[in-house]
């Protein structure tokens, strides 16, 4: 009985890695020295595309802000890495349910025990992105860069005429072609050859923080670096609201609690009457008007002839 084989995945993190040959060989403080060394190449490889990256916050921003969604297609690590980023957006960030939506190769069930061979079905992923529309992004995170699954989302939602995204580790990813912008982030080999939840994996998840943080901070969800549409949602975050709040206006703990109330738990509300020194009504409606940015609502209720209080 003959058993068939695929051809082999082409891909820098499917080589050997000169520099760990050894791992097995050596103490346990040289394998973790190895897997930190080889950790510490990753930022200089993730600045390399930022260029790149910051085109896709712009667009996706001006898409999100027309009412378009951000879509995620991934498997194995890099599905989860990509759930795990849109779930956290919202409580943080406060963003809807819906708008950054992660799928993931085999379904919830596979991001506890893995579903491999769901990532080789391109029509899986096609029947995944049915739901893509025009005004859409779709981002697929494969660190080979050649996942079926993610191809055939990718092309799925290119022909919906989304702006589509390949993150890869392969700068010689065979996907690239199949989408507007390929963030090819060259991690080189593995510290353990073709083990990509180590290098490639950290890399996927360097990118999706630094495109959702930016992508949220464009869209007007921070003021400065403080995060004003955070959901109290347990103690910790509600503790953390009344830091947001003390910082931004140096008010004391008491009256930005009292000001929170006020504003009927609205974080971005209480820090305008705070600063502005405006009533929570005037507060909502200037941050209305300025389509929730906190500095464009201060600027207008600080402008001569308006009957606010001083904005910073």
């Amino acid at each position: 009985m003959s058993t068939h084989y695929a051809p082999r995945v082409q891909s820098p993190t499917e080589e050997r890695n000169p520099r760990t040959t050894r791992i097995d060989l050596v103490p346990t403080i040289e394998v973790l020295r190895m897997l930190n060394s080889e950790d510490r190449l990753l930022p200089d490889a993730v600045a390399a595309v930022l260029p790149s990256l910051a085109e896709v916050v712009d667009e996706a921003a001006l898409r999100l802000a027309a009412g378009g969604r951000m879509h995620y297609f991934g498997a194995g690590t890099s599905g989860r890495l990509a759930v795990m980023d849109a779930a956290e957006l919202i409580p943080t960030y406060g963003l809807e349910p819906g708008i950054v939506v992660a799928h993931h190769a085999g379904g919830a069930s596979a991001l506890q025990i893995p579903s491999e061979n769901c990532e080789d079905d391109p029509a899986l992923g096609a029947a995944e992105a049915h739901v893509v529309e025009s005004g859409d992004v779709a981002v697929g995170l494969t660190a080979s860069g050649r996942t079926p699954y993610v191809g055939g989302a990718l092309d799925a939602a290119r022909a919906k005429g989304a702006f589509t995204v390949l993150v890869s580790a392969n700068p010689e990813a065979e996907l690239a072609n199949r989408a507007d912008v390929h963030l090819a982030v060259d991690t080189g080999p593995e510290a353990v050859a073709g083990s990509t939840r180590l290098k490639a994996g950290t890399a996927q998840k360097l990118i999706l923080n630094s495109l959702s943080t930016a992508l949220m901070v464009a869209l007007g969800r921070t003021y400065s670096n403080l995060m004003v549409e955070m959901k109290a949602s347990n103690a910790k975050l509600r503790g953390r609201v009344l830091t947001i709040l003390t910082e931004a206006s140096g008010e004391s703990e008491q009256a930005c609690s009292q000001a929170l109330t006020e504003a009927n738990g609205e974080v971005k509300t209480a820090i305008v009457t705070l600063i502005a020194g405006v009533a929570p009504t005037e507060a909502r409606a200037a941050l209305t008007t300025a389509r929730g940015r906190v500095r464009v609502a201060l600027a207008a209720l600080s402008a001569p002839g308006n009957g606010g209080g001083a904005g910073s």
